[in-house]
């Protein structure tokens, strides 16, 4: 394992590590649009509750994944160096995090669902049903936490394709299940929304139970004894270095659909229904580069311990040239096919008069922002994780927000989404500058270890 990600060429190697990644990401994506999908034929309400949730449920993914970023940066560093006693102790160390980050959402759950949605709604229905949504996710998180650990570790290790299977089948178990709990089918009743939640949690329960085989039985550079666990303060402060600046640059993205959220909120919860169908199309997209940042992140960790100047260099230029490719057909796609793609949620005629005209602008800005997510794991992996941070503050919250605001204000809905084009325009511009400080502090002295 350790030899494939410091000898394989790099472009099979990049190939070979992102695509099961890429696509058990864009598997997680489909069942996240099929569950609105099936949400939104109950009535637009339900499907307003669950929006609504969402920016709770991609803050635990925010922590979980940020955690997981320092986590796994670790974790490949430690492999690296051969440091198999270090490793073993990281593992259980990801692992404790994500029991206590469990048990904290199941707090927050119960005393801060129904606060948090009557910010947005008044409509009690509405809040009610966000309530039971909202509650299930978060007492069953414990799936999603320890999922993402154990994704984590098989990264780390080299080994995507479990990952990929890992999640595949954590998905179709969701996709099966939604149909059968919202509706109710072979003698199961129907539970509406609260069946949505309970399909999501149960398909990252089974995942995180088949990720727990997998690692056990698969992988033999990580061996998991919880007896051997001691706490190691230096080992959190060594995920957190570069964890910390990860959680919060992607909980920014749930703070920026709480914001947008409030600016929609006064035109109409249809305009928050199509931003939120937005942003889960936009997602199946955006999940294909995520997925090889992923993978990339391991990569440059791995060879950054190994002082591999030349290999370095080739992951990220491959990793962009790949992200370019991606969104552009990304854009392609919400050009031609904007009415067919909000077909899939039932859409009437004024979600169409509102949806297709921000289905086009925004996707714009999808080339622009593939840059930023490539680069912003390049700082991550190589131990500049405040640069990134910096990054995804001006693309998702302190550029985008203020503006997206003053364009609504002044010229209206349709105009407000050409906010993201120029954000993302900006912020890649920003991203190719912070690469140059970057190589020249980091990646260049490498080269005198080159044999």
């Amino acid at each position: 394992m350790e030899n494939k990600m410091g000898t394989m060429p790099m472009p099979k190697l990049m190939i070979t590590m992102s695509l099961p990644i890429m696509i058990s990401m864009l598997v997680q994506a489909l069942y996240n649009i099929v569950d609105s999908m099936f949400v939104a034929r109950l009535s637009q309400d339900a499907l307003a509750a669950v929006s609504l949730c969402y920016p709770v449920q991609t803050i635990m993914i925010a922590i979980a994944c940020g955690t997981g970023v320092g986590f796994n940066t670790l974790l490949s560093r430690c492999l690296g160096e051969r440091n198999t006693d270090k490793a073993n102790q990281v593992v259980l160390h990801g692992l404790m995090i994500a029991l206590v980050n469990w048990l904290l959402f199941v707090v927050l759950g119960f005393l801060l669902a129904r606060p948090f949605l009557i910010l947005f709604s008044g409509q009690e229905n509405v809040i009610d049903m966000g309530v039971v949504y909202l509650q299930i996710c978060t007492t069953l998180s414990f799936g999603i936490f320890i999922q993402i650990t154990y994704e984590r570790i098989l990264q780390a290790s080299g080994q995507p394709v479990y990952n990929m299977i890992m999640q595949g089948i954590g998905a179709i178990v969701n996709i099966v299940l939604d149909p059968i709990f919202i509706f109710g089918y072979f003698g199961i009743p129907a539970m509406g929304v609260a069946g949505a939640a309970l399909a999501t949690v149960l398909g990252q329960i089974i995942a995180m139970l088949l990720g727990i085989w997998i690692v056990q039985k698969k992988t033999q550079s990580i061996q998991i004894h919880i007896q051997s666990f001691s706490l190691d303060f230096s080992i959190l402060k060594q995920i957190y270095k570069i964890g910390f600046p990860a959680i919060l640059m992607q909980s920014i993205m749930s703070f920026m659909t709480v914001f947008m959220n409030q600016i929609l909120v006064p035109f109409s919860l249809l305009a928050v229904n199509v931003f939120s169908i937005y942003y889960k199309l936009q997602q199946f997209v955006f999940m294909a580069v995520l997925g090889m940042t992923n993978a990339l992140v391991p990569i440059l960790a791995y060879n950054y311990g190994a002082k591999a100047y030349s290999r370095i260099q080739q992951a990220i230029r491959i990793s962009l040239g790949l992200s370019i490719v991606i969104m552009a057909v990304g854009t392609l796609i919400f050009q031609i096919f904007p009415s067919q793609l909000l077909l899939l949620f039932d859409a009437n005629v004024s979600m169409m008069e509102m949806g297709i005209p921000a289905l086009r602008i925004i996707s714009f800005s999808f080339v622009f922002a593939g840059i930023s997510m490539v680069l912003g794991s390049v700082f991550q992996a190589l131990g500049h994780p405040n640069t990134s941070l910096w990054i995804t503050l001006l693309r998702q919250l302190v550029v985008l927000v203020p503006l997206t605001y003053v364009f609504a204000s002044i010229f209206g809905l349709n105009i407000c989404w050409l906010s993201f084009v120029i954000t993302e325009i900006l912020c890649a511009f920003l991203s190719l500058v912070a690469l140059r400080y970057v190589d020249q502090k980091t990646i260049q002295p490498l080269k005198t270890f080159e044999v």
